[in-house]
């Protein structure tokens, strides 16, 4: 029996019906709209994309936008000197840097710049501190949408074996943390993993993020498992994640497709962590 789809799509609109109705009574409490500024320097097209879904997004729910496009040549002062503006900017209550940054810009020295309070995307040292800690904060965006299409499934994560493939800031370690507060026993995996197939032929829940095409294929999977494939991996104009889809819907009991899983809940949970943080700013 295949797996039942975990549709993000369908999960994300209805997130987005909650967020216009809560950016609606936001501008009837303050006489404003909730702003949201995005940050692109240069002109990376994939970069470009995301830029443009995040403002039709806005659009979409009532959010303000406020885009600001840098030439490739800024210098990370250039790019410093705007995060600072925008901090201080009280029509802006989210603020993001589109990543990747061009090469010659310090990317960790801008992402520090962005007031905490402000830090959509959740990659600020104290957001991630406080998530650590289990504290009140704006989360990381990618993973916090890995979480709410978990739980449309129902599965019980207490006690379960979860296990993440990857290990990044913007993924990996996030959402491990996550899965470890709902009482989720959490391997996580990587590159250097030995006897990764073992590993996740025990996991209840596997979250698969390691940005590589099909790595994960259908005999590492248990049968049974809720699958998570986090990869956007595009090869001769065709899209394919981190998961051999194929093979693995016949072994899962629940699966995200790509596209139309993770991917729409990211700018989803980006819109939320917005109005989360105008109301900081109500407090």
């Amino acid at each position: 029996m295949s797996a039942m789809l975990i549709d993000g799509k369908a999960l994300s609109a209805r997130f987005r019906e909650e967020i216009a109705t809560d950016a609606q009574s936001f501008e009837k409490r303050t006489g404003r709209k909730i702003g949201l500024a995005v940050i692109l320097v240069g002109e990376d097209p994939a970069s470009q994309v995301y830029v443009r879904n995040k403002v039709k997004a806005c659009e979409q729910t009532g959010v303000a936008s406020y885009g600001y496009y840098l030439p490739k040549e800024s210098t990370t002062e250039d790019v410093l000197e705007l995060v600072n503006a925008l901090n201080e900017d009280e029509k802006v209550d989210g603020l993001l840097v589109q990543l990747p940054l061009p090469k010659h810009i310090d990317e960790k020295r801008v992402l520090s710049a962005v007031s905490p309070l402000k830090d959509v995307d959740g990659f600020h040292a104290v957001n991630a501190g406080n998530l650590l800690l289990g504290n009140e904060c704006l989360s990381a965006c990618t993973p916090s949408g890995i979480m709410e299409l978990i739980a449309t499934t129902g599965v019980d994560l207490c006690g379960k074996n979860a296990v993440v493939i990857g290990r990044s800031n913007i993924v990996g370690k996030p959402v491990a943390l996550m899965l470890l507060s709902k009482n989720a026993t959490v391997t996580v995996c990587h590159s250097r993993t030995q006897n990764l197939k073992e590993i996740t032929r025990n996991a209840d829940v596997l979250v698969v993020a390691i940005g590589k095409k099909e790595f994960v294929t259908g005999d590492m999977i248990k049968p049974g498992a809720v699958v998570i494939d986090v990869g956007m991996n595009r090869d001769e104009g065709k899209l394919y994640g981190d998961v051999n889809f194929a093979e693995a819907k016949e072994v899962a009991s629940y699966i995200t497709p790509v596209p139309g899983g993770v991917g729409p809940m990211t700018i989803t949970m980006l819109l939320k962590n917005t109005v989360k943080a105008a109301n900081f700013g109500q407090k």
